[in-house]
């Protein structure tokens, strides 16, 4: 899990999954909306690929990247146990704020 949150942790990383939730696409595809060569955008992908969050295959002369939402799942559900948390330290603030 220390791999996704790293992997998240860069917002063009994150562009790039929300790009992939549309279907698979080519460096240069996912190279198009930024300002950076696609050897840059391949460094993100190499990233992206080792937290598990995508997965790479060959068609033709293409390499696509795929999105690999599993390991999301692992990582929202540790973020959840936290929102138990949040929430009784608001209903604590509303009460606080209430007796003031």
């Amino acid at each position: 899990m220390t791999g996704v949150f790293a992997a998240l942790a860069d917002p063009t990383r994150r562009a790039i999954l929300t790009r992939l939730k549309g279907g698979d696409a080519t460096v240069a595809e996912l190279a198009a909306p930024f300002s950076m060569s696609q050897p840059a955008v391949s460094k993100h992908l190499k990233v992206l690929e080792q937290a598990g969050l995508i997965s790479r295959s060959q068609r033709a002369t293409a390499r696509l990247s795929h999105l690999e939402a599993e390991p999301l799942r692992s990582a929202v559900g540790w973020l959840m146990d936290y929102r138990a948390y949040w929430t009784e330290s608001f209903d604590r603030l509303d009460d606080l704020l209430e007796d003031l």
